[in-house]
């Protein structure tokens, strides 16, 4: 055991340079080789019901200092806060953040009369030292390698946006509705629920109703981001939409952007951003969104940090909306696995923000640009509709799903749209033998949620109809 190995703990400098002796290492290893820890002796303590809390060991065992809970950061000297956050390998070799960094529990009376800089949440997240290990499901957690390890501290302009996320938090909090926080909410930093069960249930200043516990986390999407361009740079720079302006409100900024082309068809936009008119791309709707907002390639910085979707809406001449709104197809033998609380879709539509790009044709069937609007569903229908259907599904899949010849059609019992003013299920398939396997081993057309027509609608802002 390394006793003599040691940092200057006022010097976030030092305590990164000290860190950096854990990687390539294992969990077990680093405890093993600068733990206080005698042969035969357990790494965890299971009489305090640690069930294994890599950042605590990291803590206890390489830093040598005890865990707690303190409003203070890990190193308070120093200003640094520990954070050990896993990543994983997709199949393509990117990396991506496996999960939210979670920041501080938030404590919903003491919030409301914070403000930002001052606040718990911050004191925490301006300076952290980042240690990132590797997920792999087959190892046990001591066996995790540890692979990088870097102060970080948000860069100024998303230091901003988080400014603005926590004051919509707050706001929803002093308005009595803790109960309805989302993290599609906001953009990079978002309220988590925090509980050792989906039913915990706690206080809140402004209301009678009881609300989830919640943290103040990074989002995925963000931490994400951080991997590939902070800690490991192994993407090259994104396009920002924001440059040189000030700007508080990403969403203020883009949807005022667009703007500036409203009216304009597409053939009109295809000429102005010089995309061909023949053998246009599946992708041209969104391509011509990021060209107003001044991105020349098909990715934005912001939108790929907050998790935001480009969704396109066509209106019809007469006003309304003839699609109804697809999302990618659920493997059945997966969704009878899983719970709401942690589904797929559910988990989907949670931690997603839309840019709703709003088209109308003319008499002519040619699409004009009204406008644009972010938008996350509400937390009421998510929660109640969405839930209703998702949960119909996933019984109608366990049980089997039944199928009738009516006429030249054949039809299923899974949920439809008259049954739902939110959402149903429909095919989402090439053709009849594009197909996933049922849990009794039949094959079956793969399927998909939808958003019903009406539903997203009658969620468009009144100026977008007109």
């Amino acid at each position: 055991m390394k006793y003599s190995d040691s940092y200057d703990k006022t010097n976030p400098k030092s305590i990164e340079a000290y860190s950096n002796k854990m990687i390539g290492m294992t969990f077990r290893e680093v405890c093993e080789e600068y733990g206080f820890i005698n042969e035969g002796q357990a790494i965890y303590d299971t009489s305090t019901g640690n069930k294994g809390n890599l950042g605590q060991l990291i803590e206890k065992h390489f830093f040598h200092y005890a865990p707690n809970n303190s409003p203070e950061p890990d190193f308070r000297e120093a200003g640094v806060e520990l954070k050990v956050t896993p990543y994983r390998k997709k199949r393509n070799g990117l990396l991506a953040a496996k999960e939210r960094l979670v920041l501080t529990k938030i404590d919903y009376f003491k919030v409301v009369n914070e403000r930002f800089e001052e606040s718990h949440f911050w004191n925490k997240s301006k300076l952290i030292l980042l240690v990132w290990y590797l997920y792999l499901k087959e190892l046990d957690r001591l066996d995790y390698r540890i692979d990088y390890s870097k102060l970080f501290s948000p860069p100024a302009q998303d230091v901003k946006i988080m400014r603005h996320d926590y004051a919509i938090i707050v706001k929803k909090i002093r308005d009595g509705r803790a109960h309805e926080l989302s993290e599609s909410d906001t953009l990079y930093l978002s309220a988590v629920t925090k509980g050792a069960s989906s039913k915990n249930r706690t206080e809140q200043p402004c209301s009678k109703i009881k609300a989830k516990p919640r943290a103040f986390a990074f989002k995925n999407s963000y931490m994400t981001y951080v991997l590939n361009h902070y800690i490991v740079p192994t993407q090259d720079a994104d396009e920002a939409i924001i440059q040189n302006e000030a700007v508080d409100s990403i969403e203020a900024f883009v949807t005022e952007k667009i703007a500036q082309y409203r009216e304009r068809s597409v053939p009109e936009l295809c000429k102005m951003f010089d995309i061909p008119t023949e053998n246009q791309p599946k992708n041209l709707m969104a391509i011509l969104a990021y060209r107003m907002l001044g991105i020349k390639g098909n990715r934005a910085e912001e939108f790929e940090k907050a998790n935001i979707v480009i969704k396109t809406i066509r209106l019809e001449t007469n006003g309304h909306i003839k699609e109804n709104m697809s999302f990618p197809a659920f493997r059945f033998k997966e969704l009878v696995q899983e719970e709401w609380e942690t589904s797929t879709f559910g988990t989907y539509l949670r931690e997603t923000r839309f840019l709703f790009v709003v088209y109308r044709k003319d008499k002519n069937g040619v699409l004009h640009l009204k406008g644009s609007q972010f938008w996350n569903i509400p937390y009421t229908d998510l929660e109640r509709d969405v839930k209703t259907v998702w949960e119909k599904t996933r019984r109608i899949v366990q049980e089997g799903i039944q199928t009738a010849i009516v006429g030249k059609r054949k039809i299923n019992n899974l949920p439809k749209q008259s049954a739902n003013p939110v959402c149903h299920v429909r095919p989402h398939a090439r053709n009849a033998s594009d197909t996933y396997e049922l849990p009794d081993g039949r094959q079956f057309p793969k399927q998909c949620f939808w958003l019903n027509n009406s539903y997203i609608f009658a969620q468009l802002a009144e100026g977008l109809k007109a």
